[in-house]
């Protein structure tokens, strides 16, 4: 079997294998909208502020949205809530624009609570929305708290026989100007019970108070809403008790996720049109890919990208896969939306210092992934909010293994209706197979390497481990954080690499950027921080293990594996590629 040297999307090129024909069609339907539309078309929408009318029309008229997020049982024969292909029109969308990906990832949270409830009126109502081509919203951040969900002051007052009204501010909605359904969360005011309800954004006791302007979203809209004694009835809740709140919960999770997938959407459009120009362009007499650090530049781009997208559709497997008796992904899950789309930021900068003035062109790609990138890992405190979160795992990864079933690739057509059946808390109970089950057989150079590095880090943890009074000093346990996300993040990679038979070069650059980034951060962690004795004497080791250095292999990996791709993806009303 050929061995595969590029995961990147790339639609003139596009062979993606769907488990159903429904599927596969409503991909390439996408992408031929958007190539149809345009880059210059859609360029000029984002510097309008267009609302996106024409693709919503589009979708609608082919069910898309329909098809992708209505829950098994509830819509036609082929919908069904299956996060392959809801996670690949995340990359597909974001690969045109972020501002076409974030209205259906909002619709994507907005409909979580329902399928989550228990009102079976409000589930068969949104079917039949969905149907009609509507968006949807998710209403839990407010303006005072943002990311402590806690503290929300939304309220729900009873009246009389199952009649409530609704009042409070809701800040940072995307969709809320237009959503047929919101799905809002707050507290009953007598009992101080988490409730979930849906509000109409076209009801007259429901106030979009204003958009808020994000250079990032353009055409994609955000804005705040404010419910005025928005009359509610029993039909129009969801959920009630901790439950309600549990579910909002769950919902980002499903969503959240997106943005690892969408980030590699972006990076790879910007890639496309990077090396293109590049490699085109002369600068004192020679090609600009002549100079090597330009060679360095677009070569760890394409490398962590391919990574990026190898983390992406592990984690994926892991969480269609999850279950009460296997809760992996809730490590995996918050290192998809912090790692991936931080390493997305680093690609764009990269490709920034390849094209330079070329990438604040507005007419380019280029400029929109520019703006976006660094806004998605920040989104709502996704970096440092997910490390703690991640840090609650590390004893268990290490020292608390348990065995598993081998998850295979999950692309199948299957409804993934337990994810809407997460179970919260319980952190510290969850149990992992043994990480070293993905080195096994591997005998690539800079894979050992690392392997070395996470064996060291692993005896630090239990032969120097963290003093109890930093564990929750993030200053202080940041780089640590990292360190243990790169390894997680790299047995991720390596799973799905061997799962998807990646070209052994293209594994090796990438454990080569892996052990480089372990080192930096155990760099960090020593000129940053009072640490023991012994743990010095293991950060040391760790920084001091360094990635194979051949320059002749560099060479030939940018020539065969990195170069060829100028011109490979040119989009119709491109300027980059057609000069």
């Amino acid at each position: 079997m050929e061995k595969v040297k590029n995961l990147l999307l790339n639609p003139s090129e596009y062979d993606v294998k769907h488990a159903d024909e429904k599927t596969h069609d409503i991909m390439i339907k996408t992408m031929e909208f958007f190539e149809d539309k345009g880059l210059q078309s859609i360029r000029e929408d984002n510097k309008l502020y267009i609302w996106q009318e024409d693709w919503i029309k589009f979708q609608k008229k082919n069910g898309i949205y329909s098809t992708m997020l209505t829950a098994k049982g509830y819509g036609d024969e082929d919908s069904r809530f299956d996060l392959s292909r809801i996670c690949e029109m995340s990359e597909i969308l974001s690969f045109y624009g972020a501002g076409y990906q974030y209205p259906y990832q909002v619709s994507l949270l907005g409909v979580g609570p329902v399928w989550m409830g228990d009102n079976e009126e409000q589930k068969n109502e949104l079917a039949e929305q969905l149907r009609e081509g509507h968006l949807f919203a998710f209403g839990m951040s407010e303006k005072t708290h943002g990311a402590d969900l806690y503290a929300n002051e939304a309220t729900i007052r009873p009246t009389e026989n199952g009649k409530y009204v609704a009042n409070g501010n809701k800040y940072y909605i995307g969709n809320a100007h237009i959503a047929k359904k919101v799905a809002t969360l707050g507290k009953n005011s007598e009992t101080g019970e988490w409730t979930y309800w849906v509000v109409d954004s076209g009801h007259r006791h429901y106030n979009y108070v204003k958009d808020i302007e994000t250079p990032a979203l353009n055409q994609a809209r955000v804005g705040e809403y404010e419910m005025i004694e928005y009359p509610i009835t029993d039909r129009d809740i969801l959920k009630v008790g901790d439950e309600a709140f549990a579910d909002g919960l769950s919902t980002v999770n499903i969503g959240k996720f997106q943005l690892g997938f969408s980030s590699t959407g972006i990076g790879t459009h910007a890639f496309w049109e990077a090396i293109t120009h590049a490699n085109r362009r002369e600068l004192y007499g020679m090609k600009v890919t002549d100079f090597p650090h330009i060679k360095a530049f677009l070569s760890e781009s394409f490398v962590r990208l391919n990574a990026m997208k190898l983390y992406a559709l592990r984690s994926l497997d892991y969480f269609r896969s999850m279950s009460d008796d296997d809760r992996r992904y809730l490590l995996f899950n918050p290192i998809q939306k912090m790692k991936v789309t931080t390493q997305g930021s680093d690609v764009v900068r990269l490709l920034m210092d390849v094209v330079c003035a070329k990438g604040y062109e507005n007419e380019n790609f280029l400029s929109d992934a520019y703006v976006t990138m660094d806004y998605i890992f920040r989104l709502e405190g996704t970096a440092h909010v997910n490390m703690a979160l991640v840090l609650k795992f590390v004893k268990n990864y290490f020292f608390g293994n348990e065995k598993y079933e081998d998850i295979p690739v999950r692309n199948d057509a299957s409804d993934d209706s337990n994810v809407f059946k997460q179970r919260m808390g319980g952190l510290s109970k969850v149990k992992f197979d043994d990480y070293r089950k993905a080195y096994e057989g591997v005998e690539i150079t800079n894979v050992k390497k690392f392997a070395e590095q996470v064996e060291l880090f692993k005896n630090m943890m239990a032969e120097a481990p963290v003093d109890q009074s930093l564990l929750k000093n993030m200053d202080y346990m940041l780089n640590i954080g990292e360190i243990f996300t790169m390894i997680v993040y790299a047995q991720l990679a390596l799973e799905g690499a061997k799962l998807r038979n990646v070209d052994e070069e293209l594994i090796n650059q990438i454990f080569g950027y892996f052990i480089k980034d372990i080192n930096k951060y155990a760099l960090n962690q020593l000129n940053g921080q009072i640490n023991t004795e012994k743990q010095e004497e293991y950060l040391r080791e760790i920084s001091m293990l360094k990635p194979e250095i051949d320059k002749a292999r560099d060479e030939k990996f940018w020539k065969e594996y990195v170069q060829i791709h100028d011109g490979a993806y040119v989009m119709n009303g491109a300027v980059i590629g057609r000069e």
